[in-house]
């Protein structure tokens, strides 16, 4: 399995050639010419996940993707097809094996209605929970790791990464950090990663992990 991180929450994940493609939002100023694509996992409706325009440009070159995504998103696309998902489905597709967890994004503020967001784990490695700290039900190999936004705050996502115990960690959701942000963020996540076992490795856009 190779995992490639893109700008802020942009994600692909590729086995034997084969593509899935994780939110596609508009803070990932340009994306790939992907082919092969099978699959596309949007977690909630924000623009930064879910960008009409990006989305269009990789069905374009993959017409038989499967989009996949909770309610919201399906409504927002529109003419698109998209396959609603819930917390607990499972899904095949050409190799891949896709768990959804999670309903709901968390709370920006009290005042800002909440939204649907469903986080994927894909073939039981990787796990992105979108705009959540959902826990999954299995072990996490891999963790692409929520770090900078309204709704984060850093004792949060330290929380979160006690509570998943990953084998190992990526920061993504980061596009608001300066040079120095990233430096303080990661300095606190790659901390709490090791302090529960973890290996902290940090992805620059276009650079990958094999697993």
């Amino acid at each position: 399995m190779k995992i490639t991180k893109f700008d802020h929450a942009l994600l692909s994940i590729e086995i034997d050639s084969k593509i899935v493609v994780i939110d596609p939002g508009n803070y990932s100023s340009q994306i790939p010419d992907f082919k092969n694509v099978v699959a596309i996992c949007l977690t909630h409706i924000h623009e930064d996940h879910s960008y009409l325009p990006h989305i269009q440009k990789i069905l374009l070159e993959n017409p038989d993707a499967q989009i996949f995504g909770p309610a919201e998103v399906a409504q927002k696309l529109g003419q698109l097809p998209v396959q609603v998902v819930y917390h607990g489905d499972h899904f095949e597709v050409s190799g891949f094996e896709l768990d959804f967890s999670g309903d709901l994004h968390e709370e920006i503020h009290r005042s800002i209605p909440l939204i649907q967001n469903t986080g994927v784990m894909v073939n039981r490695t990787l796990y992105y929970p979108g705009d959540s700290y959902t826990i999954p039900e299995d072990k996490v190999k891999v963790l692409a790791c929520p770090t900078s936004a309204p709704w984060i705050r850093i004792s949060d996502v330290m929380d979160f990464i006690t509570a998943v115990k990953p084998e190992t960690l990526f920061p993504t959701h980061n596009a608001l950090l300066s040079d120095n942000g990233h430096e303080l963020y990661n300095h606190r996540i790659s901390e709490v990663t090791k302090e529960n076992g973890g290996t902290f490795v940090f992805l620059t856009p276009s650079q990958s992990l094999e697993i």
